[in-house]
């Protein structure tokens, strides 16, 4: 698919998609765009998608029950690990939501072990956000 022809839909999808665990590089998507899209609208298209893409990991946890976990293979061990992150960092861990794959379980054991989702969603916002804007600002300098 080119998400480029679909335009800023195009990269709204792209980013939404991206915050899941499906393989979409969002990033050279966006960095594409950047040379013939208003970079400004790029990033809060960008930005939003992925944002919501990350709620809906939230929402997946809030909505998961342990006995899923068991029949993909989750261990104890590796519940109580995450539990342990989630009550040290709290809904802080959500500012690196944006990383590549441990993100996305990231935002989903934040909704799991039921973390505040108003300060979830606005530290996954600032998070995405920011990645996206440091993107930005690279491709502006080096230009």
């Amino acid at each position: 698919m080119d998400w480029i022809e679909w335009g800023y839909i195009g990269l709204f999808i792209a980013s939404l998609l991206a915050a899941t665990i499906l393989p979409v590089a969002s990033e050279a998507i966006f960095i594409t765009m950047l040379f013939s899209f208003n970079p400004w609208i790029c990033l809060l298209v960008a930005s939003t998608g992925n944002t919501l893409g990350g709620y809906l990991n939230y929402g997946i946890g809030f909505l998961g029950k342990p006995e899923w976990l068991a029949k993909i293979r989750v261990t104890h061990h590796q519940i109580s690990r995450w539990k342990e992150s989630v009550s040290r960092y709290g809904t802080w861990l959500a500012l690196i939501s944006w990383l590549p794959l441990v993100g996305d379980v990231i935002a989903v054991a934040l909704g799991f072990f039921k973390a505040s989702w108003k300060s979830t969603f606005l530290f996954i916002f600032i998070g995405k956000f920011t990645r996206y804007l440091l993107i930005l600002l690279f491709y502006l300098y080096v230009q």
